[in-house]
């Protein structure tokens, strides 16, 4: 697929990011324009499944270099636009489970072609977005879905690092360190269907040991002594994995919470501050792969990626202390941090586009 096809592609994936900072502002409690009555209901999958599985999807689908796996990216962002429209029935959660089994079939072929450690466990992480939208689609409540889409974005990151830390440099019990955690993460999210509050905990220990082994053999470690966009990435995915570390220690703390601000701050530890720090960092590579446009680098990255670490911190603040202001201000804050990413980097994009007919 030509490059300039990818762009609808990216804009359902943005839309589905906007409205889903719009309907969580909502939730929060501020008082916005009504764009659609069920927007606030829907903040969850429309970030997880219409942003982060469209984008994820499109990612996968350039690196295969098949158009049949195009059809993820696509299924996800059309899932997104009947979410947004208040759709009735069960259109959203069925495109959006479709969109996941794509990708599963994706990593299965992969895996299939090259078995290695870090394509299966990506594998398994679209397996959990599936089993999460399949839940969904059955009716079962978003509290005991989010952990299967958190399970989804966790073992695809950690994938992600993992191939690149040089596998073949880690020796065997680094390797097969890694490959217990992943299974006493995905026991914890298994068992969360049985006993949430038990696999809430278990599945927490396994996001803290992640964490742990990520900062141990994560190559950011050696990149973040560089200079430049190299250090930029590198204090973005560091700064991530203590965030899965704090999200896997509250979730052993607080077990199978399903509302109120001990919820919100398992959640936002996890989706803001370990998985946007990860967006903020991979975007310069990822985006250029994608479009083909370029990313330089500016030291105005830093506004983004720090003002999203304080206003995490002030939202979990607001979380743990019953400060109901400081968790609104900080969910406000939240939203123009990932808006000034956007700005940002689009800002470098546009900077270094292609003439329009380079665009192939």
């Amino acid at each position: 697929m030509t490059i300039r096809y990818r762009f609808p592609l990216m804009a359902l994936g943005l839309l589905a990011l906007l409205s889903a900072l719009w309907g969580g502002l909502v939730r929060l409690g501020w008082e916005l324009p009504s764009i659609q009555p069920q927007l606030a209901a829907v903040h969850g999958p429309l970030m997880i499944s219409g942003f982060l599985g469209t984008v994820i999807g499109l990612e996968r689908a350039v690196a295969m270099g098949r158009t049949w796996a195009y059809a993820g990216p696509l299924l996800s962002g059309v899932g997104a636009l009947t979410l947004i429209g208040g759709l009735p029935g069960g259109a959203g959660p069925l495109s959006m489970a479709a969109a996941s089994l794509v990708l599963v079939v994706v990593f299965v072929t992969i895996v299939l072609r090259q078995p290695t450690l870090f394509a299966a466990i990506m594998g398994l992480g679209a397996l959990a977005w599936l089993t999460g939208n399949l839940l969904w689609i059955e009716g079962w409540p978003i509290y005991r879905i989010v952990p299967w889409w958190a399970g989804f974005l966790i073992l695809t990151i950690a994938g992600e690092r993992l191939e690149l830390a040089r596998l073949g440099s880690l020796s065997g019990t680094s390797r097969s360190m890694i490959a217990l955690i992943v299974g006493l993460l995905l026991c914890g999210l298994v068992l969360t269907t049985v006993s949430f509050d038990v696999g809430m905990r278990l599945a927490g220990a396994g996001m803290i040991m992640l964490a742990l082994w990520l900062m141990r053999h994560d190559i950011a470690r050696r990149t973040v002594r560089q200079s430049g966009l190299t250090r930029f990435i590198a204090v973005c995915l560091l700064s991530g994995h203590v965030w899965l570390g704090v999200g896997g220690v509250l979730a052993v703390l607080f077990g199978g919470v399903a509302a109120g601000p001990r919820y919100d701050a398992v959640l936002h530890a996890l989706f803001l501050g370990f998985v946007f720090s990860m967006i903020f960092g991979h975007a310069p590579i990822i985006f250029p792969a994608v479009t083909g446009i370029p990313i330089v680098f500016r030291p105005g990255f830093y506004l983004h990626l720090v003002l999203l670490h304080l206003t995490v911190f002030l939202r979990m603040a607001g979380d743990l202390a019953g400060w109901m202001a400081g968790r609104q201000w900080g969910g406000l804050l939240n939203a123009v941090a990932v808006l000034l990413f956007l700005i940002n980097t689009g800002t470098a994009m546009f900077k270094s586009a292609p003439t329009p007919g380079a665009m192939r």
